[in-house]
């Protein structure tokens, strides 16, 4: 299957976590990819978890709960080792569903709640910097 061409932004559906037209950003620089989370606690071996940000007006505040989640190391760009949630949830892009893997992280003072890292990437999409939104313009809205 051939790769399609993918922007350095877009904006992306994550169904299940019932998240619409959320800015990502596709960072080559990252291997895995990560999410905005205001709040994360356990309840009765679930992880719940809310996303909202007053800076991303389509964060729209709800409470999601995951039966099944793991927990990643993950290396920040600056060297530092945090440990945190990995969950597992569906991203549509181009009309088109795929399975990926998000680490929870506080994202609020950053322009994009949602990084795209390359083991997403990789066999599906070519990152051409110079464009942006090519899912989101394409989109039957």
């Amino acid at each position: 299957m051939p790769k399609k061409t993918i922007g350095r932004i877009d904006k992306a559906d994550f169904p299940l976590l019932d998240l619409f037209d959320i800015d990502i950003k596709i960072d080559t620089g990252a291997y895995t990819s990560s999410i905005h989370t205001h709040k994360v606690w356990i309840d009765n071996e679930e992880l719940v978890c809310l996303f909202y940000d007053k800076g991303h007006p389509h964060y729209n505040g709800k409470e999601i709960r995951f039966k099944e989640y793991t927990l990643a190391k993950v290396k920040s760009s600056n060297g530092l080792v945090q440990e945190r949630y990995k969950v597992k949830t569906t991203i549509i892009l181009f009309e088109k569903k795929y399975r990926i893997s998000l680490t929870l992280s506080t994202r609020e003072d950053m322009r994009f709640p949602i990084l795209i890292g390359r083991k997403f990437i990789s066999k599906k999409f070519i990152v051409d910097v110079t464009q942006k939104n090519i899912s989101y313009n394409n989109k039957n809205k």
